[in-house]
């Protein structure tokens, strides 16, 4: 789901008043500034940012490492993938070979996939970057592993309950995977890395949706000797993730090992210098001192200070409403087509083409996001609100067709709209945070879109609940979807209005297109360094706080003349 960033940021200089002197020690850590006395100053001397670690293109061995690690990180996530069965496991449960009822799998076994989700998120994702990444992705490997034996060989409810358990932790851990590439490569390579990996995952969906429903239609192989073909898919998988490369570093838990080791430090300390380190790990801190000065409780207090930002808070809200409303459709969309056409020949069966169709239109709706240009911070609302509409009616055609090549036409298209927004969305909340702080947003952002998935879940499906039938489900959905849209055109109508009645003088930010998120730390760094002189200077225009947080470019800024600086400051 998701990409972290990283660039090398500036450090800002070093507060008035202080005697500083350079050393060659500070200087590599990307401590910078004046140095001062009480007779002289000097002039800065700008600093350049230390070597970071990782594979460098070169000639000869370094360049056959990165190669030889990227073809492998990339094999892994493409195998990882290969489980051909896994678009036909409805009607493998709801058919002969299980023959569990259709209000069984509906209210007693696919809700279940919901609660356990949420009570495995957050201890993968604290374990994940704990544990460097290479257990948690053991531990998916064998929870997949689990998940198809449960299949093959359970027969009761219970069963399919803890296989639905199982799915839930390999769901947690594909953070892992994710995460765990952009720990092993330098960051001039990260957005390549990016390209790369989700190309091998779309490419391993694709490959194994069309690979079931082909050995399914055109080979008539059963959907038993179909989940026997991905248990071997998943055991070779396991295999390859034991020769994974451990890390030794990751963002929350494990940054002093790098920062011995002359690594830099995470951007969060670079932003904020001498909060952590060794220097600030003294002895005699009091517990809720170094408490306060953990990096994770550091980063929720600068999230809480980024909620200030319009756009973070608007791309996150979607992130969680329709996220929720998005897996609720594709959890039991396939119970909906069972229900449309109820067929006991399974190569009339075409869930895996569905699948990989849809894979397909979410790979091309995707690359085309990267090319939209307009202003977001007007349209943004206005855009959801349109792409939400469309989901609603999507979700209501899939209710109320009585053909299945409707059903599935609209699912796919349905799943291409999501899939729309979401590079969007991901650009939108990255492009003002750091590596760190992307990480831990889009973290509370799905937790938040699980907990809401969790209650619709227990009310509307869950035979403690309403238990109502998936027809009835989605006509449930279906308002859910019509609901979010009016509030998303409430709030862009509000915002046009607030937006044109506000003073013209004041400029709205130039169209802009979807860009390297490292040319994006880039300007960023820019700010920064403009930012430093902020209280020396007046600036020459000021925007709005909905677009100069979004802007791309610096703020331009004259600077006075010395003689001018009294009456400034009068």
């Amino acid at each position: 789901m998701r990409q972290p960033l990283e660039h090398w940021r500036a450090a800002t200089g070093a507060p008035c008043g202080r005697s500083i002197t350079f050393s060659l020690s500070r200087a590599t850590r990307g401590l910078g500034g004046m140095a001062t006395s009480s007779q002289s100053v000097e002039k800065p001397v700008p600093l350049e940012p230390p070597p970071e670690p990782g594979p460098e293109p070169g000639p000869g061995r370094k360049l056959q490492s990165w190669q030889c690690l990227v073809f492998f990180l990339c094999f892994y996530g493409f195998m990882a993938q290969m489980r051909p069965g896994e678009s036909f496991i409805t009607p493998y449960l709801l058919g002969p070979d299980k023959n569990f009822t259709r209000i069984q799998v509906t209210n007693e076994i696919t809700p279940v996939l919901s609660y356990s989700y949420l009570a495995v998120l957050v201890p993968v994702f604290l374990l994940t970057d704990y544990l460097r990444y290479k257990p948690v992705l053991l531990l998916q490997s064998l929870s997949y592993i689990s998940v198809w034996l449960l299949l093959l060989f359970g027969h009761f409810v219970l069963h399919m309950q803890f296989m639905e358990f199982f799915f839930s932790l390999t769901m947690a851990a594909r953070i892992a995977y994710s995460s765990y590439i952009f720990s092993l490569v330098h960051p001039a390579h990260y957005q390549r890395m990016a390209g790369y990996s989700r190309s091998a995952v779309l490419l391993g969906v694709f490959t194994s949706s069309v690979l079931g429903q082909l050995l399914v239609t055109v080979g008539r192989v059963s959907f038993t000797i179909l989940n026997y073909l991905s248990l071997a898919f998943l055991t070779l998988t396991l295999v390859l993730t034991i020769f994974l490369k451990r890390p030794k570093r990751s963002l929350f838990f494990n940054q002093s090992e790098p920062a011995r080791s002359g690594a830099l430090p995470s951007e969060l300390d670079q932003m904020h210098p001498g909060l952590d380190g060794s220097m600030g790990r003294k002895l005699g801190r009091t517990p809720l001192a170094a408490w306060c000065d953990w990096t994770l409780v550091r980063m929720l207090r600068e999230l809480g200070n980024s909620l200030q930002l319009p756009q973070l808070r608007l791309w996150s809200l979607w992130w969680v409403f329709n996220s929720a409303g998005y897996y609720l459709i594709v959890y039991y969309v396939h119970i909906l087509w069972n229900v449309v056409e109820p067929t006991t020949d399974s190569t009339k069966v075409y869930n895996g083409g569905v699948d990989a169709a849809s894979t397909l239109l979410g790979a091309i709706t995707s690359f085309a996001a990267g090319f939209v240009k307009i202003r977001w911070a007007l349209w943004a609302k206005l855009v959801i609100g349109v792409v939400t509409a469309l989901q609603a009616g999507l979700v209501f055609l899939m209710y109320a067709t009585r053909s299945i090549s409707l059903c599935y036409a609209a699912f796919v298209l349905f799943r291409g709209s999501y899939q729309f927004l979401v590079p969007i969305a991901t650009f939108q909340i990255a492009s003002s945070l750091s590596k760190e702080l992307c990480a831990l947003v889009f973290g509370v952002n799905t937790f938040f879109a699980t907990v809401l998935k969790t209650i619709i879940t227990l009310i509307v499906s869950d035979k403690r609940g309403l238990g109502l039938p998936v027809h009835k489900q989605f006509l449930v959905y279906f308002v859910y979807f019509v609901l979010l849209s009016v509030a998303y055109f409430l709030a862009a109508a509000l915002g046009s209005l607030w937006h044109f009645q506000r003073d013209r003088h004041q400029p709205v930010p130039l169209a802009q297109e979807l860009s390297s998120p490292l040319k994006e730390k880039d300007i960023q760094a820019l700010n920064l360094q403009d930012g430093a002189l902020s209280s020396l200077q007046p600036e020459a225009t000021t925007l709005a706080l909905e677009d100069s947080a979004w802007a791309k470019g610096p703020v331009l800024r004259e600077l006075p003349d010395s003689r001018e600086l009294p009456e400034a400051k009068a």
